[in-house]
C-alpha cells in the first residue's frame, strides 16, 4: 500500500502524493506504454482499453475508460511536456493535431522524485478549467479514485 504524504485541494487543482514501493523508471514506464497503463489505470471494476500514447510535446493519446455495467467514455488528449522519469504533463483541452477539445476538464501533472531509502515520490495533480469543473472532479471522486489507481500503479511497477 503506497504511504500517503499529503492531499491537497487548493484553488482549481486537486492532488495526490504518494511514496510508491516501486521504482522510479518502471513507474515512468506504467504512464507511457500503452500495455503498462492497462492494468492499473482505472479503479477495478474499471478497467482502459485501446490505450495509444504518443508521448512527446503534441503528441496524442487516447483510451476508453470502460465500467462494469458496459459504460464506455472516450478519453482524448494531448502532451505538453515530456520529461523523462520525472514529469509529464498532459491536457483533455485539445485533440491529435491541436484540434481544440468540446469540453476540457484539466490539466494532468505527474511528477516522479526518486524516493529517499528507494522507491519513487508520486505526485499527481489536476489542474481544473473551471471551479465547477473542480468541483465535479472532487465530488466524482478524485481523491479516492486517484488513490486507489496509485495503489494499483504500485503494485504493478513493482513487478517490473
Amino acid at each position: 500500500m503506497p504511504e500517503i504524504l499529503d492531499v491537497a485541494t487548493s484553488g482549481r487543482e486537486l492532488a495526490i502524493r504518494r511514496r510508491l514501493a516501486a521504482p522510479r523508471a518502471a513507474v515512468w514506464r506504467c504512464w507511457t506504454e500503452p500495455a503498462l497503463l492497462e492494468p492499473w489505470f482505472c479503479p477495478k471494476p474499471w478497467r482502459v482499453t485501446d490505450v495509444a500514447l504518443d508521448v512527446r510535446p503534441g503528441g496524442a493519446s487516447s483510451m476508453i475508460m470502460r465500467g462494469p455495467d458496459g459504460e464506455a467514455f472516450p478519453n482524448e488528449g494531448v502532451y505538453l511536456e515530456v520529461v523523462p522519469q520525472t514529469r509529464l504533463v498532459f491536457t483533455d483541452a485539445f485533440r491529435a493535431g491541436w484540434e481544440i477539445a468540446e469540453s476540457p476538464l484539466f490539466v494532468g501533472l505527474i511528477e516522479l522524485e526518486d524516493a529517499p531509502g528507494g522507491g519513487t515520490l508520486y505526485t499527481a495533480r489536476a489542474r481544473h478549467f473551471t471551479d465547477e469543473g473542480k468541483a465535479g472532479h472532487e465530488a466524482m471522486g478524485f481523491h479516492e479514485g486517484w488513490g486507489i489507481a496509485a495503489q494499483q500503479l504500485e503494485e504493478f511497477a513493482a513487478t517490473l
